[in-house]
């Protein structure tokens, strides 16, 4: 029992340097209802997913009334002039599809918007973290809102002796 108790203390003190290290925590969700330029790319960035959002609901209400009166007319129509109609609606479909991945999707228009008005405000909180954890000396600074890390300082990164214990040096 004595062995355990010493084992356990070694333990807890050999790795004192462990929890010597500062550790800070931020609340971006906070920090962005404080800046104001965050606020207003926020408001550009709604209003321009609303009016591309219109446009892409007035090409499917377009296409749905193609397609009422389609069923309305089929009776009256040819083979030929019901398929015309048909690629009609499917061309209207397809119309909004498109404008809708141009718009909404990965490399959209909202992705390219975002990217812009908020990639400042990033760099500029992860500036003003870092010069903050040089300055405070804290070795990582942690979002509370995401749970994620915000700032790590680059001189605890233990990776190359990580590779070295497992035979994988450089």
């Amino acid at each position: 029992m004595k062995r355990i108790i010493l084992a356990l203390s070694i333990t807890l003190l050999s790795t004192g340097g462990v929890f010597a290290q500062k550790y800070a925590f931020v609340d971006t969700e906070y920090l962005m209802k404080n800046i104001p330029a965050y606020e207003s790319a926020t408001q550009q960035i709604e209003q321009s997913s609303k009016k591309w959002q219109k446009e892409i609901e007035a090409l499917n209400t377009e296409a749905q009334t193609l397609y009422k009166n389609y069923q309305a007319e089929m009776v009256f129509l040819t083979d030929e002039q019901k398929k015309a109609k048909e690629k009609e609606i499917v061309a209207k479909e397809n119309e909004a599809s498109e404008l809708k991945r141009k718009y909404f999707g990965n490399d959209g228009e909202l992705f390219k918007k975002k990217e812009s008005l908020m990639k400042p405000i990033y760099d500029e909180l992860y500036n003003a973290l870092k010069g903050i954890a040089e300055a405070k000396g804290y070795s990582a600074i942690w979002d509370r809102a995401t749970g994620m890390i915000m700032f790590v300082n680059p001189n605890i990164d233990v990776s190359d002796d990580v590779l070295n214990r497992m035979g994988y040096a450089k």
